[in-house]
C-alpha cells in the first residue's frame, strides 16, 4: 500500500479463527509484539472463534484487559551478526566448536564436501556511547563497550581462520536477551506465547531452539486437553504450570542472573566473576536474584524508555567519547554493502519504513546522538546524507531496499 491506498497486487489480510492461537513468532515479531506493546488482549466470550482482526478492531473497547508484562522486567536485547565461509581444507577440523563464553560463536561444518566455517557475534543493544558502531571495526572502548562484529573476525585466533576463505552470507537479526525475569504472562483466553516470542532464550548459551521446540509440545498437549466440539475459547490452563516443571525454566532459572550482572554499574567486572560462581554451583549467588530494571513495570511511564535501550539515560554525542573506525580491508573485514549484497535482499515494492516527522529526526538522532541511527542498522539502511536547502546539516535518508528486517531499528528507535 501506498499513503494508504491499495496496489494492484495488493492482498487482504488473512483472518485467523480457531479456538486458541500460538504465537510462535521470533524476537520482536509483528503479531507477539502487538499483545505486548499494547499490553492488553481482547477477550469476549461470545465469540465463537478467536479472530484477531476482531481483536485488533475491539482492542479499544474491551472490558477485559490482560497486562502480560506487569508482573516481569523489561526485556533486553541483542544483535547477532552471522556469516557463512568457505575455507581452506587444511584449517577445516570436522565438528570443530570454538569453546567461548558469551555472544561469539564459530562452528566447522560441511557442505556436499566443501568445509565452511558459521561464525556469529551477538552484540548486546544497550550500550550508551551513541558514536558506538555495532557493524565496523573498532578497539574497546574504555573496556566497557561490547566487541563490534569486524574487530571480531580481526582477532588471530579467528583470522587464522577465515585468512584465504571466501564470504558466502552474511545476515542479522536481533535476539532476546532478557532471560528468565523478563518471561511474561504466557496465556489468555484464546491464545499463548511460546519460543522467542515469549523470551524463552537461554542469554549465557545464547540457545532457545530447544527451548521453542519443548515449549510448542507443552502448548500443544495443554490445548489439546481443553479442546471439544462445544469449546468455543480455549484457555491452556495447564501450559503454565507444566512448562515450570520442564527444563526450560529450571535452566533459566539457574542462568537468570548472567545477562543482569552484566549491564550493572560494574559491567564485566562483576559479570565474569559471577560465571564463575554459576559453574562452581556457588550457594549464595543462586539464591540471589537481579532485576533488569524496575522490578515492576509501570506501563504508562517508563516501560518504553527502558525497552528501547534506556534512551532517556543516553548521553549527548558531545559529552561520549568518539571513535574512530579504520576502513574495511576487503579481505576478511568488508564494508556494509558488500555485506547487504550476500544477504539477496530487495524490496522492489514502495518503501515499508517511514519515518513520521523528518524535523524530529533531526533534532533527536542527529543534533542529540550524532545520527546513531545509521550506526546501529546492520544493512546500511538509515544513512544522513547533506541537506539540499540548509547548509551544515543533514537529512535522513531511508534506503529500504537494503533492509534486512532485524527488528533494531524497532527497538532501538
Amino acid at each position: 500500500m501506498k499513503d494508504g491506498a491499495p496496489k494492484k497486487i495488493f492482498q487482504q489480510g488473512m483472518e485467523l479463527q480457531a479456538k486458541c492461537t500460538i504465537f510462535a513468532e521470533v524476537c520482536r515479531g509483528h503479531l507477539s509484539n502487538f499483545v505486548m506493546e499494547k499490553v492488553s488482549f481482547f477477550c469476549n466470550p461470545e465469540l465463537q472463534n478467536f479472530s484477531l482482526v476482531k481483536y485488533v478492531k475491539a482492542i479499544f473497547f474491551s472490558q477485559s484487559l490482560y497486562r502480560l508484562q506487569e508482573e516481569c522486567d523489561p526485556m533486553t536485547y541483542g544483535l547477532g551478526f552471522k556469516e557463512l565461509l568457505l575455507i581452506d581444507k587444511s584449517k577445516y577440523t570436522p565438528g570443530y566448536d570454538l569453546q567461548s563464553h558469551g555472544g561469539s560463536f564459530m562452528y566447522h561444518i560441511e557442505d556436499n564436501g566443501q568445509p565452511l566455517v558459521s561464525l556469529g557475534l551477538i552484540i548486546g543493544l544497550d550500550y550508551k556511547n551513541p558514536h558506538t558502531n555495532l557493524y565496523q571495526t573498532s578497539l574497546f572502548h574504555k573496556m566497557n563497550e561490547d566487541l563490534e562484529f569486524q574487530l571480531f573476525k580481526s582477532h588471530l585466533s579467528i583470522l587464522h581462520y577465515l585468512e584465504g576463505g571466501e564470504r558466502i552470507t552474511y545476515d542479522a537479526r536481533t535476539v532476546n536477551e532478557g532471560g528468565y525475569q523478563t518471561v511474561p504472562q504466557l496465556t489468555v483466553p484464546g491464545g499463548c506465547l511460546v519460543g522467542c516470542a515469549a523470551g524463552l532464550m537461554n542469554p549465557a548459551k545464547i540457545k532457545g531452539v530447544h527451548n521453542a521446540m519443548k515449549n510448542g509440545m507443552i502448548a500443544a498437549e495443554a490445548i489439546f486437553e481443553d479442546l471439544g466440539p462445544h469449546t468455543r475459547t480455549v484457555i491452556p490452563e495447564d501450559f503454565k504450570p507444566e512448562l515450570y516443571k520442564s527444563y526450560i525454566i529450571k535452566e533459566m532459572r539457574r542462568m537468570r542472573n548472567v545477562r543482569p550482572s552484566f549491564r550493572s554499574r560494574f559491567g564485566w567486572i562483576v559479570g565474569l566473576p559471577y560465571m564463575a560462581y554459576l559453574i562452581l554451583h556457588f550457594f549464595i549467588c543462586y539464591y540471589v536474584e537481579m532485576n533488569h530494571g524496575p522490578s515492576k513495570i509501570k506501563l504508562k511511564t517508563g516501560f518504553r524508555q527502558i525497552q528501547r535501550g534506556k534512551c532517556d539515560s543516553w548521553p549527548f554525542y558531545l559529552q561520549s567519547t568518539s571513535i574512530n573506525y579504520p576502513k574495511p580491508v576487503g579481505k576478511v573485514t568488508f564494508d556494509i554493502l558488500s555485506s547487504v549484497a550476500l544477504t539477496g535482499t530487495n524490496h522492489e515494492e514502495n518503501p515499508h519504513l517511514l519515518w513520521r516527522n523528518d524535523a524530529d529526526a533531526e533534532l533527536t538522532t542527529w543534533r542529540r546522538f550524532a545520527g546513531m541511527t545509521e550506526r546501529f542498522c546492520p544493512a546500511g539502511v538509515y544513512e544522513y546524507v547533506p541537506c539540499e536547502t540548509k547548509v551544515n546539516t543533514r537529512r535522513l535518508q531511508i534506503n529500504f531496499q537494503n533492509c534486512i528486517h532485524c527488528k533494531t531499528c524497532d527497538i532501538k528507535q
